[in-house]
């Protein structure tokens, strides 16, 4: 098999069990999910009432749609990219060489909490 097409079968793997969790759990107050969604989002204008202003990142990586559809779809915002930041604190992922760095770990919070969060 295509080492693409398996990446593609376990991410939507992924957010299909993350789905059926958050549906379970929404009889709660309020829902948070933290994580490294290694998910790189850009900076494109449709994206940002769900992601706001301070990607570290231009564009969005090959999975980076998965994230902000999941999050629109449950009315969730992405709280990790809605501060500005210094881009030493933006990057929650350095590479091995000490080159490169992406914001991977991020935190959805149901929107109607979003003000609850005051930085990230």
């Amino acid at each position: 098999m295509d080492q693409v097409w398996i990446k593609a079968m376990i991410q939507d793997s992924f957010y299909e069990e993350l789905e059926q969790v958050f549906c379970h759990c929404l009889q709660q107050l309020t829902i948070i999910l933290l994580g490294d969604f290694n998910v790189e989002e850009g900076r494109e204008d449709i994206f940002k009432p769900t992601i706001g202003n301070d990607s570290l990142h231009q564009d969005r990586n090959d999975i980076g749609v998965s994230i902000v559809n999941f999050a629109t779809s449950n009315i969730l915002v992405v709280k990790s990219m809605m501060f500005t930041q210094r881009n030493i604190d933006e990057y929650t992922w350095t590479s091995p060489d000490e080159k490169t760095h992406n914001q991977i770990d991020h935190i959805l919070l149901d929107r109607s909490w979003k003000s609850s969060i005051l930085d990230v």
